[in-house]
């Protein structure tokens, strides 16, 4: 028999993973969730056409402010009540949640944005509720004492106003890597072995008795 042995194959060691794994990975999930998102939503195209309201010869000029105020805030019934949904050739439903009016403290000027899937569609709903504006202005000129005029058209816009899949891929990371550090954050930490590190005092050497002198 012979005296040297055969060693024993050692079984691979497996390392535990370092206690910041959660980082990246939830940073790469949250990217490719939001360029999937990006992806796969719809694109929106806005389009802004913009209408001022001027006083007429025997009207206050601060009272085209005070109007342009109000006509902003009814743009989408004005536009509903007249032919706006006939020339942009969308319900009334759709009218009103595609259209967005701002106005300005400091000029009478309104601005119309529409939203639409569809370049052609969103430029359409602007310049249709304008129209519809600058008409019930016309009609309603004698009582107002204002005219509304369109100031300039909406134009087809040439590239859609919600973001793109790389811009989407990228707070998606961002977020991914928030919750990641979060989740490292309230991670418990590793417990160390009960009595590893702990320093054990020496014991104390045993010190003679004091003899007496006789």
């Amino acid at each position: 028999m012979s005296r040297f042995s055969v060693p024993r194959r050692r079984q691979g060691i497996r390392r535990p993973l370092p206690r910041w794994w959660p980082l990246p990975v939830c940073a790469l999930l949250g990217a490719a969730a939001g360029g999937a998102y990006g992806e796969v939503r719809t694109p929106e195209y806005t389009a802004t056409s913009y209408v001022v309201v001027t006083p007429t010869v025997k009207s206050d000029p601060s009272v085209a402010l005070g109007f342009a105020q109000a006509y902003g805030r009814v743009a989408t019934e004005v536009a509903v009540i007249g032919d706006a949904q006939v020339w942009a050739g969308v319900s009334a439903d759709t009218l009103r949640r595609s259209v967005q009016t701002a106005t300005s403290p400091d000029a009478p000027m309104i601005a119309i944005t529409a939203t639409s899937a569809r370049a052609g569609d969103a430029a359409g709903i602007a310049n249709a509720v304008a129209r519809a504006l600058t008409l019930n202005g016309t009609h309603t000129q004698a009582d107002t004492g204002v005219r509304v005029v369109q100031f300039s058209r909406a134009a087809k816009p040439l590239a859609p106003a919600s973001p793109s899949a790389s811009l989407t891929s990228l707070v998606g990371g961002c977020a991914g890597g928030l919750i990641g550090g979060l989740a490292l954050l309230a991670r418990p930490r590793r417990r160390t072995d009960a009595g590893a590190g702990v320093a054990v005092p020496a014991p104390a050497s045993a010190v003679p008795a004091p003899q007496e002198v006789g």
